[in-house]
């Protein structure tokens, strides 16, 4: 079972830089996809159908901004929309689809990069889905967390660790709450399998960072412990390029 996190940057540009041939080719069971930026009917979604996937969405009220959406091979028992919280809903922040063994989440952060009221809302969002998350996998323990979390939460995860002590998604209060969020049982399963620096899944489109791979670890699938045997790996494709995110993989055996 392969589940693939990617933040596409806008759904339709991604598209139209291939997204769907790609999909194509790396036939991910789930793809989690996040800032879809649009809804479904603005979308070809028949190309999705086409190629064997059924689609579920969860766009934000704000035209071209943020949502969340799960394409998956396999249709759900459930897909279940939003979180139930308007100010977090109304931004298309979650998604989840429930299947036999598992149940997963396409997740949208919110980020705190453009001002002090964003990064209050992050934070409040942090608090909120730490509390949900624990609920949650108290029913469903069988749970993947997937998407763009916008934090980095170790110093290996991003490329200049001193510059960024003060930058929103580098923040020391996001790296502790990424840090009790896994201790409540959650497993970074990129690090499951590599423990090494210079792995990313986000650069700026400034100074050519990418291909400097001068970037940030901020796309994660969190799984739950009680999964933690079915883990079989993990990995990240900064090759892929349709977005200013690239694609993060893990591998699951039932």
């Amino acid at each position: 079972m392969r589940i693939i996190t990617y933040n596409v940057n806008g759904i339709r540009a991604a598209i139209g830089k291939g997204l769907i041939n790609w999909m194509e080719e790396a036939q991910p069971d789930v793809l989690c996809v996040q800032e879809i930026k649009a809804t479904p009917e603005q979308v070809g979604i028949f190309e999705f159908a086409e190629i064997g996937y059924h689609h579920y969405w969860y766009p934000a009220q704000k035209k071209g901004y943020s949502g969340v959406a799960i394409f998956s091979k396999e249709e759900p028992l459930h897909v279940e929309y939003g979180c139930g919280v308007k100010a977090f809903d109304d931004e298309g922040r979650m998604i989840r689809a429930d299947f036999k063994n598992f149940s997963v989440m396409s997740a949208y952060h919110p980020s705190g990069t453009s001002g002090e009221e964003r990064q209050s809302f992050k934070m409040e969002w942090l608090k909120f889905f730490n509390e949900y998350a624990k609920e949650l996998k108290n029913k469903l323990p069988h749970l993947v967390l997937s998407g763009d979390y916008n934090i980095c939460h170790t110093e290996i995860d991003i490329h200049n660790p001193k510059q960024n002590q003060k930058t929103s998604g580098f923040l020391p209060e996001e790296r502790e709450w990424m840090s009790q969020f896994m201790a409540n049982g959650f497993i970074d399963s990129f690090r499951a399998f590599n423990t090494d620096p210079h792995h990313y899944t986000w650069w700026s489109n400034f100074h050519g960072a990418r291909g400097k791979n001068l970037g940030w670890r901020i796309d994660y699938h969190l799984v739950s412990e009680a999964l933690k045997n079915n883990l079989s790996g993990a990995s990240i494709l900064p090759h892929v390029v349709h977005s200013d995110h690239c694609p993060a993989v893990v591998d699951l055996n039932f």
